[in-house]
């Protein structure tokens, strides 16, 4: 399985798209972790599982999402109502609730993937507007097998950033 996951786009419409239409064949899922600041009906979504962030006003989104895979559960945020610009103690109590595998989010506009337990947490960063060290325009793409999830960063012109590949057994 193929997860796909995006953040932080902040109005960047054409990204969006872009992102989604390049992918749409090679990945079984197309995620968005918020601050997107499209609206809810936009036509894009209907391919891709979001949710809402503390700069999308439209009240059709969802805070958090749930995806079951056959592979993976996977919990889906933004983050900003679980404080993770903090850490992620919060956000790993509610992914430890719904019993899931993955936990996507945004909200800080920094790359970030750890294993923490039995239980992925990656931040695809911003495609946007990166902030941090890793100062890249970024989304990620997990691979996940029956033993292992492999993440592959991705710059905005859909480049591999080399540097930034890992796996974690399951």
């Amino acid at each position: 399985m193929k997860y796909l996951v995006m953040s932080d786009s902040h109005g960047d419409r054409e990204i969006v798209y872009q992102v989604a239409e390049h992918f749409k064949d090679n990945v079984d899922y197309i995620i968005h972790c918020g601050d997107s600041e499209l609206p809810s009906d936009e036509k894009v979504w209907q391919e891709i599982t979001v949710v809402t962030g503390n700069c999308d006003y439209d009240s059709g989104y969802r805070e958090v999402q749930i995806i079951h895979t056959p592979l993976d559960c996977i919990y889906v945020t933004h983050g900003h109502l679980s404080g993770v610009r903090m850490g992620i103690t919060k956000l790993g109590l509610q992914a430890q609730e719904a019993q899931v595998d993955i936990v996507l989010f945004g909200h800080t506009h920094e790359i970030g993937c750890e294993k923490v337990g039995q239980r992925l947490f990656l931040n695809p960063g911003s495609i946007s507007y990166p902030r941090g060290a890793l100062n890249y325009q970024s989304f990620a793409i997990i691979e996940s097998t029956e033993d292992s999830w492999h993440i592959q960063y991705y710059t905005r012109d859909f480049q591999p950033i080399t540097a930034l590949a890992f796996t974690f057994s399951k």
